[in-house]
């Protein structure tokens, strides 16, 4: 499955590893396990890694920050795409610069991103399928890239609950686990709190209001954003969960107003919601996506098809 993207690897001597915007823990786990597994079986080939930063998930960069990589030099270079289904959501778009490009994704499918392509929407999690990839190659993966896809599996299949997980998720934890880290160092990480978050969640618990089809939703303007102690990430996708496991919710919308937009995550315990995505020009998973609205008066339009969505499945 993976002959393609390593076939590039061992041809080029610089690889430049993407990732797409506001990365949560599966890009940054499947960049991150990437460059180590590279670095581990490729010991004579220069990996850079670009991207912007990440608050709630910088515990897994332990001191591996993004690099500062001049435009000269894509021209001789790989440069490989993860965890991404648009190409407007690539956090660096000088990939299109690189001699050659590959993506590896698990999202479905939005559009024709790199010369070569590898997308399976059967992996929970790009950092699974990266683990796949060091599996089906025979790599030897060193601690810090298993710490890093373990990671970013855990965080993509929500501890192992969402329904994309699978057998195969199993048996590539297993897989990882073969080599020695940390799970409680990792669980610790991503789920104890500082109890000013704790009081945040619970602030955004009392703004969660339901519509008369059931969909529940939070919206967050601009000057509530600048009064809150906490960046755009954590308010927008960071909060759109405190909706999930109440009773009688089953589509749930995260509206979040930024400078550039309205941040939109929308998830679901029953329906396919990427169509609704897709039409405002997001995407990403059947029962977990997102996009950038203009205004929000398009955020409310959103809010109407999902409500629709909701009506035309419980007829």
């Amino acid at each position: 499955m993976f002959e393609s993207v390593r076939s590039l690897i061992e041809k080029y001597d610089r690889i430049i590893l993407h990732r797409h915007q506001n990365p949560d823990g599966d890009a940054l786990g499947a960049q991150l396990g990437l460059y180590y597994l590279i670095k581990e079986n490729y010991p004579k080939k220069e990996v850079l890694t670009v991207g912007d930063g990440s608050r709630r998930y910088g515990f897994m960069l332990e001191g591996k920050e993004p690099d500062a990589v001049e435009d000269a030099a894509y021209r001789d270079a790989l440069a490989i795409v993860l965890d991404t289904s648009a190409a407007a959501l690539i956090a660096d778009d000088r990939y299109k610069l690189a001699a050659a490009s590959a993506r590896i994704d698990h999202h479905i499918f939005c559009e024709r991103i790199c010369e070569t392509e590898v997308t399976d929407t059967s992996f929970e999690s790009c950092a699974g399928m990266i683990a796949a990839m060091a599996r089906e190659c025979g790599w030897r993966v060193p601690s810090a890239a298993a710490k890093a896809l373990y990671t970013g599996m855990v965080t993509d299949s929500g501890r192992f609950r969402y329904d994309s997980t699978t057998a195969e998720t199993f048996a590539l934890a297993s897989f990882l686990m073969q080599t020695p880290f940390s799970t409680t160092e990792i669980y610790k990480n991503l789920y104890s709190d500082e109890l000013a978050n704790v009081k945040l969640r619970a602030h955004f618990v009392s703004k969660i209001r339901v519509t008369e089809a059931g969909v529940g939703y939070i919206y967050t303007t601009k000057e509530e954003v600048a009064s809150l102690a906490a960046d755009t990430f954590t308010i927008s996708r960071g909060m759109v969960n405190t909706m999930s496991d109440i009773r009688g919710i089953d589509t749930w919308v995260n509206f979040t107003e930024t400078e550039d937009g309205v941040l939109c995550e929308i998830r679901s315990s029953m329906h396919n919601i990427n169509l609704i995505a897709v039409k405002y020009g997001g995407g990403g998973h059947k029962k977990a996506s997102g996009a950038t609205l203009k205004n929000r008066e398009e955020a409310m339009a959103l809010l109407a098809d999902l409500d629709q969505v909701n009506s035309e499945v419980s007829q």
